[in-house]
């Protein structure tokens, strides 16, 4: 089995830097999917309330027989329970789904900054953090601004920030900031939605590595010590997903691939305005 790397996150707690990422599984499907991602090796599950298959990642832990300590478990808060007592209440209702203790990682999914509540909100993770009920916190599609004012206003740094990041939407400035505040960046739709699997430049640099695509791809984020959740339900593809930890891309490699950044490159809806 491939040996995982991890990073340490600001608050002193480790995190697999490869885990399975879940968006559009469906509930029934998510057991049999989580359960070949932990048998393949994987120890960090991602998912959401807004996924709606906490209770079906849950069981497919449990089923897999890998103790609970060895999994990092990650979920997000809705746009719509913003707001401190909200975010309490709904964190109740995800960690009832997934029949748990605690969790590993708690997130808020969006700032939704039309509703000007991601402060209170914020202070309601400080709050379950504090409580012992969720062990990091963090946030996700959060801005440079988004993160100043929490940061300012609580006094308190998210351990992750969660975004949209492949070659084509490298990051950059976000990254810097990142680096500056300490924040892990954990990236989302890392393979571009697909769409980068085909790119030449990609393409080029599997085929002097003997990987596929999507192994080099998962390998860059890796390399550039970003954390990186691909999602798959086909167990061959969860698999060879994981089977990136027996190479490293060079200099040139990531070079090539640094070329491929876009100004346009941005696929999902923009956090200024998004929710």
């Amino acid at each position: 089995m491939a040996t995982q790397s991890s990073l340490v996150l600001n608050d002193g707690r480790s995190i697999p830097q490869l885990g399975l990422g879940v968006w559009q599984v469906d509930d029934a499907v998510a057991p049999a999917v989580v359960e070949k991602a932990l048998a393949a090796g994987y120890r960090m599950i991602d998912s959401a309330a807004g996924y709606a298959n906490e209770r079906g990642v849950g069981e497919g832990i449990r089923a897999s027989g890998v103790p609970r300590g060895e999994i990092f478990v990650t979920t997000k808060l809705r746009n719509d329970d913003h707001g401190y007592d909200s975010a309490l209440k709904a964190f109740d209702a995800s960690i009832g789904k997934f029949g748990f203790d605690y969790l590993d990682l708690y997130l808020i999914h969006w700032p939704v900054p039309s509703k000007n509540l991601y402060v209170e909100t914020w202070k309601a993770l400080i709050r379950l953090r504090e409580e012992g009920r969720v062990r990091s916190i963090g946030v996700s599609n959060f801005n440079p601004d988004h993160l100043r004012r929490i940061v300012d206003e609580t006094g308190v740094v998210p351990t992750v920030n969660q975004v949209e990041l492949h070659p084509r939407f490298q990051q950059r400035a976000l990254r810097t900031v990142h680096t500056e505040l300490n924040v892990a960046t954990q990236s989302w739709s890392p393979l571009g939605q697909g769409t980068l699997l085909s790119d030449a430049t990609i393409a080029g640099i599997a085929k002097k590595h003997g990987k596929t695509p999507a192994q080099t791809i998962i390998r860059w984020h890796i390399d550039n010590g970003l954390l990186v959740i691909p999602k798959s339900v086909t167990p061959e593809r969860i698999v060879e997903n994981f089977q990136v930890f027996d190479f490293k891309l060079d200099a040139e490699d990531l070079d090539r691939i640094a070329a491929l950044d876009s100004s346009g490159g941005r696929i999902g809806p923009n956090p200024a305005n998004f929710g």
